[in-house]
């Protein structure tokens, strides 16, 4: 009983231990511009959207599109050069005041793919 008791402690603990690495195993939205849910004044000319690691260009970009799902051309998504954990990605029009939707998917350098969504608004 007590060498299943000290197993079991050393396999929880060994978890406990491990678990962090893997949540940090993942490039996860840090903060964008527009910003997450704010309001841009006047029309952007690119989305600017920074994560918690380093990037890959190649297998990273994003979309924008309405509220009601249209979507807005965009061009070649770029990491930074300044700042590899930022992606740029031109807008290819002048947006309209509304709401709008960005939908992004990026790989990590250490090769783990994530993705995810946030809204903007245009004001008038």
């Amino acid at each position: 009983m007590r060498k299943l008791r000290i197993s079991f402690v050393a396999a929880a603990l060994g978890a406990a231990l491990f678990a962090p690495a893997a949540a940090w195993a993942h490039a996860m939205l840090d903060h964008a511009v527009p910003a997450v849910g704010g309001t841009a004044q006047g029309a952007p000319g690119e989305l600017q959207i920074a994560f918690t690691q380093n990037i890959v260009a190649s297998f990273s970009g994003a979309e924008l599109k309405t509220a009601e799902g249209a979507a807005i051309p965009t061009g070649k998504a770029v990491v930074d050069p300044a700042s590899p954990k930022v992606m740029r990605v031109p807008i290819g029009q002048k947006l309209k005041p509304g709401l709008y939707v960005v939908t992004w998917h990026v790989v990590s350098v250490d090769s783990h793919r994530s993705s995810g969504s946030y809204k903007f608004t245009v004001a008038p």
